[in-house]
């Protein structure tokens, strides 16, 4: 080989290994899901997020319906706010109630919603009134070890 073809295939190879590192970057930072498709924005008040970060999936049925993309404080109730940007081709009944699970045992937490029965549907800036805390590993295993103690007594 000439010594231009041999630039080129290194050139090529090195080409690859950057777009390869910056895939590898954006799908572990859980941003490799960008879609431009038309949103609207509802939020949801939660006791506790557990481990629920910014980008998180909202899923129904399993299928991925939008993305989780704030998280505050609301200092007026004292619960984590949750704002859920859903994909609009997605609607859901106002009485719809979003749960924090976790994918698989130690997995990474999403927001599950599950349809009400409405006839009215969520719109932008509307707040899904029925929620469910993320359930915390360590408050179970508490719980269940103090329930056990107070009974062998």
């Amino acid at each position: 080989m000439t010594r231009d073809k041999t630039d080129f295939w290194v050139g090529l190879f090195v080409l690859l290994g950057a777009i390869a590192l910056v895939f590898l970057a954006l799908r572990a930072g859980n941003m490799s899901s960008f879609t431009f498709t038309p949103t609207y924005r509802v939020h949801a008040h939660f006791d506790n997020l557990g481990g629920l970060k910014v980008r998180a999936p909202v899923k129904s049925s399993g299928v991925v319906v939008g993305r989780v993309s704030g998280i505050s404080f609301d200092n007026e109730r004292f619960q984590a706010v949750v704002s859920l940007e859903l994909e609009s081709k997605y609607r859901f009944p106002v009485d719809s109630s979003v749960s924090i699970l976790t994918s698989g045992l130690l997995g990474e937490q999403y927001i599950g919603i599950t349809p009400g029965g409405e006839d009215k549907m969520l719109a932008e800036g509307n707040t899904i009134q029925y929620t469910q805390s993320a359930v915390v590993l360590e408050e179970l295993i508490s719980k269940f070890l103090y329930s056990s103690a107070g009974s062998q007594e």
